[in-house]
């Protein structure tokens, strides 16, 4: 789809300047200028549709077929055009119209000399054909690519995953986060014995001979390219009906032959997620598409309506609970983080990938809302609190621009912690729960900025947020509330925070709960009794320090 907001990429341009000395900085390459800004040859066109239709062949470990990429014509100077594909895969041949089209390689990218005029408005498509080993998955999800390993049985068991490493290490694709796709159509060919499961919903199965079959699959909603996925195994398919807010959602379920029955038990926590999260965020935003979980040979992803799993059938995160409080062992941990990507990663998802944190700390919050919503408030602060241990607060959360580079990992269990605060200083948990639904709704299927999320948060809260964002995602020290008693006056400030740090905060004065809101200035506060003792609402993401 088309990047949704005119005002978002004027933003992202006007960043590129300051961004220039970072990238000199940390040794960014012409490669991750190439992978990570909207060039002039992706500005001109707008993505509509894609139809990926491929072979795979485990025994060979290989890809081939083609992707034709629909278009519509945004301007002139277009007389190139920019695909992404990763080595070692190949492009051998583009086609426009039946004409074979020169292309010009430059790593990554691909350029493709059109032939003829491209008139604004007007609909147009290329023919991608590629084929090749694609990258072999290292440590998927998190270095991913294609991952080839072997069921119990010894049948083949072969999955994509490509967050941040981008879709193009697998497939050819306008591969960047701003340009999603409106619509999609997948081929899949396998061995006979096999079945691929991709994302949106299983249109027919085609037997093309004797060894292969072809999967088609269509998904009707806009999806981002790391979202889109192949799952190969010998799978089995079990389902269920749930009745949400927008009608009747189809769940599916495909797991290995050999893991029916553990999946039958252990997937109950899906519409429990579907429930918890309908609660919070709204209704799920892919009905047309149906909502799938798939088992997968690594631990999971947040592919579009065919979220992987990989958590071998555990409650917690592989058995352990993140939080160490008990709280974390109440859920199997891939299935409630990976659904709740649904709405932050596949229908909110960020322009530029610096933004990562709008998708992992809404989710990573997510757990403890899915606690709150089944046990109870004080369940979810013990559990959002105690993955604290978790936060490095070495690098800030946001990355760097246009160049593909994500900030740092706090953007998990730190975001999640932010957000807890920032429920704190609104205060009002029927304003937070519409915050949370309303940025579902208006920015529904949208690609987006922080600058869109942040400022959403500020209107619609009445608050102004902006240094606790800047706090919390821009650096890397914890609050400190600093103060002094003498008798009955308390004297306090924010220290080892940004300068224009503001934010409220709820102290327990001997007791009595007291909302204070500092700055970097000292300021005073009088009660009516000496003052014996001050604690901080742990709910909140700060240290405290008294200074005798």
């Amino acid at each position: 789809m088309m990047y949704k907001n005119n005002n978002s990429i004027t933003l992202l341009v006007g960043l590129l300047l300051l961004v220039c000395t970072q990238v000199v900085a940390q040794n960014f390459t012409k490669q991750d200028t190439l992978r990570g800004s909207i060039t002039p040859e992706r500005a001109w066109w707008d993505l509509t549709h894609y139809h990926l239709d491929i072979e795979v062949k485990p025994s060979e470990q290989t890809i081939s077929g083609s992707n034709t990429i629909q278009y519509k014509v945004l301007s002139s100077h277009n007389e190139t055009l920019q695909i992404d594909l990763q080595p070692p895969l190949q492009i051998t041949k583009v086609v426009q119209n039946g004409t074979e089209l020169e292309v010009t390689h430059d790593g990554n990218a691909h350029f493709i000399h059109l032939a003829e005029a491209q008139k604004i408005g007007e609909l147009y498509s290329v023919k991608v054909f590629y084929e090749g080993k694609p990258k072999v998955a290292k440590r998927p999800p998190w270095d991913g690519g294609i991952t080839w390993k072997e069921d119990a049985n010894g049948l083949p068991f072969i999955a994509s995953s490509c967050q941040g490493l981008g879709a193009s290490i697998w497939w050819p694709c306008k591969d960047h986060m701003y340009d999603e796709v409106d619509s999609m159509k997948m081929s899949v060919t396998v061995p006979k014995n096999l079945m691929n499961v991709s994302n949106g919903r299983l249109v027919k199965v085609e037997e093309r001979n004797a060894t292969t079959k072809t999967y088609h699959w269509n998904v009707q909603n806009p999806i981002n390219n790391y979202g889109v996925n192949i799952n190969i195994g010998d799978y089995v398919h079990f389902g269920e009906e749930y009745k949400g807010e927008n009608g009747i959602l189809d769940m599916d379920y495909y797991v290995l032959r050999d893991n029916l029955a553990k999946a039958k038990v252990q997937f109950a926590d899906a519409k429990r997620t579907m429930e918890a999260f309908e609660y919070w965020f709204g209704p799920y935003p892919f009905y047309e598409d149906s909502y799938k979980l798939v088992e997968a040979p690594y631990l999971g992803m947040e592919h579009q309506s065919s979220v992987t799993y990989g958590n071998g059938y555990k409650n917690g995160y592989r058995g352990s609970d993140l939080s160490k409080t008990g709280w974390g062992m109440k859920f199997d941990f891939i299935i409630v983080h990976e659904s709740g990507h649904e709405w932050f990663a596949n229908n909110i998802t960020n322009i530029d990938i610096a933004d990562m944190w709008i998708h992992e700390s809404f989710t990573a919050y997510s757990e403890n809302l899915f606690l709150d919503y089944f046990y109870g408030t004080a369940a979810s602060a013990e559990y959002v609190i105690g993955t604290r241990r978790s936060i490095q607060n070495n690098t800030p959360i946001i990355g760097v621009y246009n160049v593909n580079k994500a900030g740092s990992g706090d953007m998990y269990y730190k975001g999640a912690n932010m957000l807890h605060t920032i429920r704190q200083i609104i205060d009002n948990d029927r304003t937070w729960r519409t915050i949370l639904r309303g940025l579902n709704k208006d920015f529904y299927h949208q690609t987006v900025t922080t600058a869109q999320i942040e400022n959403y948060i500020s209107e619609k809260s009445g608050i102004d947020l902006s240094s606790v964002f800047d706090q919390y995602l821009r650096a890397t020290t914890i609050p400190i509330l600093s103060y002094t008693i003498e008798n009955n006056v308390l004297k306090y400030r924010w220290r080892n925070c940004v300068d224009h740090f503001d934010m409220k905060v709820n102290v327990l004065i001997n007791g009595q709960a007291t909302w204070l809101t500092p700055t970097t200035s000292w300021q005073t506060k009088t009660v009516n009794s000496e003052i014996s003792s001050v604690e901080i609402d742990e709910d909140f993401y700060v240290k405290s320090e008294q200074n005798f």
